[in-house]
């Protein structure tokens, strides 16, 4: 079977279509920087026997509908005019609210309960939605699966999804902690366990999604127990252009000093705190670079970024009654060795410790980066939510078929 998996971000698609059979690439490629006017287009075409042949362009991708039109008709090139070069689609959506705990073939009645979840993440589900409905007009007929990044999570406690607000609101609202990075979650702890050579059920393991969203999670014989982020994708550590934690009563100050509404104040947490409000940039990559030449701003927000993060570990060891593993991915945490470095050193009160050489080699690659002194493991997994998503993709409809 082949399967397309669409990964929709709030401005980002990735995609690839898989030959479920041995689970290998035969195309994929991503649109970044959506709404910009350049916007980066890349597509690959995978072979057995050569490397991948890419084309890269730069033009503006107005919308997600826009880039999902370009996708398609690209795949429909590289299959010399197939018209279904596809058997089945499968969608990452980032928030399933609390009906949907596992993937689901969609239909009418799935659409209808999607659309109400768009103000739990209004950043990401429209992007998901967008995609079905795409490939619905350019694929009348054929099957389509949503995969919930919040699934995952399902397994948490009522201690760790519980706020502690009225009742009542949690009984007619279904207000609670539901979390997010799921997929990259449940991938990298089964990963992280295989690279380690450890059954899954006996690790205790933290694992840390660090990107332009940041979320960690606690993860015990393979079941979450916890994790960062909350009813939104907002809560939690500091990211690009999203604050994390914060003091709810800030909304009302806000509110009464500065005369903001609801609709900006929203806004302001999602699309312009995190990195981006502390030093004007939302990508580590640039924050970076101003630390280097001297910005204090920049370098302020490194530290912040990293505290939030090494603050939340040492809690979830507590949670967890110890550490096995502590576990990176993300495109932060596959390739910024610095970043690494500067969680773990807050962490050496846990035994918790590195080895320099192996941190500083290791980009972009699974590897140990621990030292042989360190209590628990640190590794590093490339996330690989696509394949993820496939999986359980195929699993569904296996145990579907017509």
């Amino acid at each position: 079977m082949r399967l397309l998996v669409l990964n929709s971000g709030s401005s980002s698609i990735k995609y690839c279509v898989l030959d479920m059979a041995d689970e290998s690439p035969l195309f994929s490629g991503k649109i970044e920087r959506i709404g910009e006017s350049d916007s980066l287009f890349v597509d690959r075409a995978h072979f057995a026997s050569a490397d991948a042949q890419e084309q890269i362009e730069h033009r503006q991708v107005v919308d997600h509908a826009t880039g999902l039109s370009m996708i398609f008709d690209r795949l429909r090139d590289n299959e010399a005019g197939s018209e279904y070069p596809f058997h089945a689609a499968a969608h990452r959506v980032v928030h399933g609210g609390g009906r949907f705990k596992q993937p689901v073939i969609i239909d009418d009645s799935v659409m209808e309960v999607l659309e109400k979840t768009i103000p739990l993440a209004p950043l990401h589900n429209p992007p998901s939605l967008s995609g079905i409905k795409v490939t619905q007009r350019n694929y009348p007929g054929i099957r389509q699966v949503a995969v919930f990044d919040t699934s995952f999570f399902a397994s948490l406690p009522a201690r760790a999804y519980r706020y502690a607000i009225p009742d009542r609101l949690y009984r007619e609202h279904n207000i609670r902690r539901f979390g997010f990075h799921g997929i990259s979650h449940r991938y990298v702890a089964a990963a992280s366990a295989s690279y380690l050579k450890r059954p899954l059920e006996k690790l205790r393991l933290i694992t840390v999604h660090l990107g332009n969203g940041a979320s960690a999670s606690a993860i015990d014989k393979g079941l979450c127990i916890d994790t960062s982020m909350g009813m939104t994708p907002t809560e939690g550590l500091v990211m690009g252009s999203r604050c994390g934690d914060l003091d709810p009563s800030l909304h009302f100050y806000l509110a009464r000093t500065a005369g903001m509404g609801i609709d900006e104040i929203e806004t302001m947490l999602n699309n312009q705190s995190g990195l981006k409000g502390l030093c004007g940039c939302s990508d580590i990559r640039e924050v970076h670079k101003l630390a280097d030449a001297g910005d204090e701003r920049a370098r302020l927000a490194i530290d912040i970024y990293c505290y939030r993060v090494s603050k939340y570990i040492g809690a979830y060891v507590t949670v967890l009654g110890g550490l096995d593993a502590l576990v990176y991915t993300g495109g932060v945490g596959e390739n910024d060795p610095v970043v690494r470095q500067l969680i773990c050193d807050r962490l050496s009160v846990l035994g918790i410790a590195l080895d320099h050489k192996k941190n500083n080699d290791c980009t972009g690659k699974a590897g140990a980066i621990s030292s042989d002194a360190s209590r628990a493991k640190v590794v590093v997994i490339p996330a690989n939510e696509e394949l993820e998503i496939a999986r359980q993709t195929s699993i569904l409809l296996r145990s579907h078929k017509t």
